[in-house]
This record gives C-alpha cells, structure tokens and sequence, in this order.
C-alpha cells in the first residue's frame, strides 16, 4: 500500500439523461454508491455540492470508449463534463476507462434478482461504484494514480 494516496474520492458515471455518483472510504478500500443525478444544467452543479459533502480530494470520471479502444459518440461528452467538473469544482479530475462499467452494472443487478425497469434508477450509481472500485484496484496495486488528470475547461476569450 506504498504508493496509495489517502482520500475521499467520487466516481462519477456521466451519461446522456443522469450521472451516477459513488464514493469510497479515506483508505480507498470500497466505493458505495451516493445518488443518481438527473443530467441538465445543474448537474456539474450537484456533483460539486456532492464533492463537497463528502470532502473529496479528487473525482474520477469514467471514459466511456469502445471495446477496440475508439472514442465514442460519449466520450467526448464524458471529456467535456470532466472538463467542466475540474473548473467548476477546483478537485483533480481523472478520467478512468470504464469500458465495462454499465454492463457489469445491468449484469449485477440482474444478478440481485431487479428487473431492467427496477434498475433503471440504480444504475447509473452502481456503474459509479463499478468504475471507482477499478480506479482504486489499479492504484492499489500499481502504486499510480489510475486514468489521465483533466485540466480544467478553459472560457472562451
């Protein structure tokens, strides 16, 4: 546990219609989930409020790319909410590959006996938790921070 850096940390599942937050412990042994948050102009506003509350010391995007590795029509929308997450909240923003998030996500709900449609609110939260907990396995066990830091979005001059 050299390399580890102590800290509350928020995974944050960015999709078209609501975000998934999760959060883990100081020690970054478990991420649990937080809330689902509808996705509109208030969004980066609540997962900054969300950060705050919990006294995060960094946010961890996932990075929605194809199975072959390729950008997808959401990563650039997943790049541009970090962005706007790392200017808005002055955290450390880390975009983490989540290529398999959501779907081991359905599949553990599935697993738990809740419907697509009992799901559907949960989700989102669970793929959070899904992503961070990746984040956290690959710090813990590669001594370096996962994914790549976000510089905070520029305004336009």
């Amino acid at each position: 546990m050299s390399g580890f850096r102590r800290g509350v940390r928020l995974g944050i599942d960015v999709g078209k219609a609501r975000v998934g937050v999760a959060r883990c412990d100081p020690d970054g042994m478990l991420a649990t989930p937080v809330e689902t948050v509808t996705r509109d102009d208030a969004s980066i506003t609540r997962v900054v409020e969300l950060a705050r509350e919990h006294e995060a010391v960094e946010l961890v995007v996932g990075l929605p790319i194809s199975l072959s590795g390729a950008d997808t029509p959401s990563t650039a929308d997943a790049r541009e909410f970090a962005a706007a997450l790392a200017g808005a909240s002055g955290l450390p923003v880390r975009l983490v590959d989540e290529r398999l998030s959501t779907v081991s996500a359905h599949s553990a709900l599935r697993g738990s006996g809740k419907t697509q449609r009992q799901s559907r609110r949960i989700v989102d939260q669970v793929a959070a938790v899904v992503l961070l907990q990746q984040a956290l396995d690959v710090e813990m066990n590669s001594g370096r921070p996962p994914g790549t830091p976000v510089p905070p979005a520029q305004e336009p001059a």
